[in-house]
């Protein structure tokens, strides 16, 4: 079992989200999982060209570190994807990665994988922002056990609980992991999309013959 924890925050060691990640890693490994956690913001990862390579052959041409980091993210049975909360948004960092890795949501490749989002920020709208990276992971197939998320202006004092909450969340998310645990509104999500854009995929198997492919091997377009 291996999970991959994903930091964007560009503060580095003086991040209050990486003391959130770093805790939910623990819980992580102390139930059981491989660990790792990934800092993009030392790396070089370009922006999205909208090109649409990836559709086409599952693979993005750009040459940077991006491959690198999605093939762990890949090979990976749990995600955590953590970002400060700048503006009510992800960090530019984190919206990259996120561009970067949209054939996931078209093919469908964290299905099978389980997940769950971090953030902080100074006033507050956390769950929004939460809200954007846990529906990055369900509508890129994973399955979302939760997320965690904390104003340090207005509740600075409740960090140590937050810790706590996040190790506590890390373990979950292994032991989820271990049991296959179903979540039955994310499966009712996860099947109205695929009934969707099944119908995308049809008009498009031309252009986009790698997710076309992927869909059929799936079982989820019969041909």
């Amino acid at each position: 079992m291996n999970i991959i924890g994903i930091l964007s925050s560009p503060k580095g060691k003086k991040s209050a989200t990486l003391g959130l990640v770093e805790a939910a890693i623990d819980g992580s490994r102390q139930a059981g999982a491989e660990t790792e956690l990934i800092d993009i913001t030392k790396l070089k990862i370009n922006y999205c060209k909208g090109c649409v390579t990836c559709y086409a052959q599952g693979r993005c041409p750009q040459r940077d570190d991006f491959q690198g980091v999605y093939n762990k993210v890949l090979g990976a049975d749990g995600i955590i994807l953590s970002s400060p909360n700048y503006i009510d948004n992800v960090t530019g960092q984190m919206k990259t990665l996120m561009d970067r890795m949209t054939d996931a949501i078209h093919a469908q490749l964290f299905d099978g994988k389980y997940g769950l989002s971090i953030t902080t920020s100074g006033g507050g709208n956390d769950d929004f922002v939460l809200g954007l990276m846990n529906s990055f992971l369900t509508k890129s197939g994973a399955t979302v056990i939760g997320g965690v998320g904390i104003a340090l202006g207005p509740d600075s004092a409740s960090l140590p609980a937050k810790k706590e909450r996040s190790r506590q969340l890390g373990s979950e998310l292994a032991n989820s992991i271990r049991e296959t645990r179903s979540y039955p509104e994310q499966e009712r999500l996860h099947r109205e999309f695929r009934e969707r854009f099944s119908k995308t995929l049809k008009i498009n198997k031309d252009r986009w013959p790698s997710d076309y492919d992927r869909w059929v091997d799936r079982g989820w377009i019969v041909e």
